[in-house]
């Protein structure tokens, strides 16, 4: 990576400072240019010419002159090395010398020797000014295009607000022109797109025992990201030896310390008083857990839940759970699976290095985050991790599996099918759920369905069919005994609590008026979890309000072994 000149010099134990001077009439400073638009995967069956460029718009106010000016992917680096003047509020393609003149008829055009290869997947590319200083750099990534079709080439990625230099993937998306990209003129996705969001920690990175690297979602103010003051951990026997950053406003920040780290101690940073390039200040997401990875043992990670057999369209995922001590680097853990011979394949890391995972947490990991949200209870992203590939897992019987970097198993299921619960009229889109981390994933009766109350899935938290902390088995109960279902949030809904002995249990709730008659059915020959609730919201069959009373609500529990229970429970409704 290059780094700054001139913009910001280091300081004794604190960082960097920034120099606002400027030395002569074309003297280029950030934001006066930005990059607003993209073309890493060019089409010949797009009307637009099939060539990569990058686009440049001038919103300095004033015409600029370009000499100097640099384009870099930290790779490959191109210079304009002619006085080529850009009026202000216009645009400039930037391309390699032999696609120049495929653009020339399209907009102000400018061939570079040397021009950067935009990847498709990725890349970061910076626009430098004739000192080395950043103007304006953009860190595209796949995911920007929000679409599965435009993922595929032939469209451009497009800046929503010019205004909004420092907006990454929330300010950028596909063009939606009927040629798939505006080189040379005004973007077709145009629009005010303020940044009115503070930035938030990200990620921790250790690199070792007494350098770490600090990662906000947003680029912030290197000036005050780069002051000790504003980092505080729990531990006061931890001292920060110094700061360093490379860019005036940046994601990313070493932090060294006077001391090492120890191991099977889990620690917490909190910063405060960062702002990101638009003014805005760290808000409440400015606290992060982090500590110094171990290399896991066997039963560290478990594999948790699974899902194979996903409804048409959908996806296979695989939950992990970390069952050990101590903090754990995923980015050195691999997923795996096996071939019909019985040759391990399909081995993929779950993890970027430097991602952590501490102990009780989840890691879930798909193909396809956004359909897994849209068709299971997802109750934190950021315990979903998106892969390009899994591991192959037939819908009948299949193994999985979870290494070390040496190869070593940690875990490993070889699951089947014939695990789920008998009597489940379908298995399309029923995960399969672990129940005790402390028995093998290979044994059969700790594994089953995902519990029909839970939408069969718990992804990325705990199972349905978890089985820990069992009160009395058999156990049915109604709180609040007096119910008054009106909306003004006290007392509106009759919780119904129930635990079962084992899993495997069905079960049946039905709500009966004082003479006897049946008036709804909760639950009827449902798949019951380890323990779970169903809410009765004082409405009959027909979502009709019914009146004031004293009702009796049955519940039958029943499971394939030929085990029945009846418990019966008393309940009033008011108004």
């Amino acid at each position: 990576m290059e780094r700054l000149r001139c913009m910001i010099y280091p300081l004794i134990g604190a960082g960097l400072v920034l120099s606002a001077a400027k030395s002569s009439f074309n003297d280029i400073s950030r934001f006066d240019l930005v990059i607003s638009e993209l073309y890493p995967d060019p089409d010949s069956k797009s009307p637009i010419p099939a060539s990569e460029f990058v686009e440049v718009y001038n919103r300095s106010g004033t015409t600029v002159n370009l000499r100097g000016i640099k384009l870099t992917d930290g790779t490959s680096t191109a210079t304009v090395n002619t006085d080529l003047e850009l009026a202000a509020d216009s645009f400039l393609i930037l391309c390699s010398v032999s696609n120049a003149s495929k653009f020339t008829l399209v907009g102000k055009t400018l061939g570079l020797s040397g021009f950067p290869s935009l990847n498709n997947d990725g890349d970061h590319i910076k626009l430098l000014n004739s000192y080395g200083q950043l103007i304006h750099s953009v860190a595209y990534d796949l995911s920007w295009y929000k679409s599965e079709i435009a993922k595929q080439g032939g469209y451009t990625l497009e800046m929503i607000d010019t205004e909004n230099a420092c907006g990454a993937e929330s300010n950028w998306t596909t063009s939606v022109d009927v040629a798939g990209g505006t080189p040379g003129r005004m973007n077709s996705v145009n629009a005010s797109n303020p940044d009115d969001q503070g930035p938030s920690l990200s990620t921790i990175e250790i690199i070792d025992s007494n350098k770490i690297i600090v990662y906000f979602d947003e680029a912030v103010d290197s000036v005050a990201g780069v002051s000790i003051g504003n980092y505080r951990f729990d531990d006061p026997g931890l001292k920060l030896s110094s700061l360093y950053t490379d860019e005036a406003y940046s994601k990313r920040f070493e932090l060294s310390f006077d001391d090492a780290l120890k191991p099977d101690k889990t620690y917490s940073l909190t910063v405060s008083s960062v702002a990101d390039c638009s003014g805005n200040s760290i808000g409440s997401q400015n606290t992060l857990a982090f500590g110094l990875p171990v290399k896991p043992v066997t039963g560290d990670l478990v594999i948790n839940e699974l899902l194979f057999n996903p409804p048409p369209g959908g996806v296979d995922y695989v939950e992990i759970y970390h069952n050990g001590k101590s903090v754990i680097d995923i980015g050195k853990i691999n997923l795996a699976g096996k071939n019909g011979l019985g040759t391990m394949g399909g081995m993929t890391s779950i993890g970027t290095a430097g991602r952590l995972l501490f102990p009780g947490q989840y890691l879930l990991l798909t193909e396809n985050k956004g359909w897994l949200a849209k068709n299971y209870v997802v109750r934190d992203q950021a315990a979903v991790n998106e892969l390009k590939s899994l591991p192959s897992m037939p819908d009948d019987k299949g193994y999985v599996c979870i290494l070390d970097a040496g190869g070593n198993i940690i875990d490993e299921v070889a699951y089947s099918e014939k695990w789920h619960f008998a009597l489940l009229n379908s298995r399309d889109g029923v995960a399969l759920e672990r129940i005790d981390y402390s028995v093998t994933g290979n044994k059969a009766d700790n594994w089953t369905s995902a519990a029909s109350a839970a939408g069969f899935g718990t992804p990325g938290y705990q199972n349905s069919q978890f089985r820990a902390d069992l009160l009395a088995a058999g156990e049915f109960n109604i709180e609040p005994k007096v119910f008054s279902p009106n909306n003004d949030g006290i007392n509106d809904i009759a919780g119904m609590a129930y635990q079962v002995p084992e899993p495997g249990y069905m079960g049946s709730i039905t709500i009966f008026d004082a003479s006897g008659r049946p008036v709804r059915y909760l639950l009827k020959s449902g798949l019951l979890g380890l323990k779970g609730t169903v809410n009765w919201d004082g409405l009959d069959e027909k979502l009709q309000r019914l009146p004031m009373g004293t009702y009796v609500v049955l519940m039958e529990m029943f499971n394939l072994k030929g085990k029945v229970k009846k418990m019966k429970k008393v309940v009033v409704l008011a108004r």
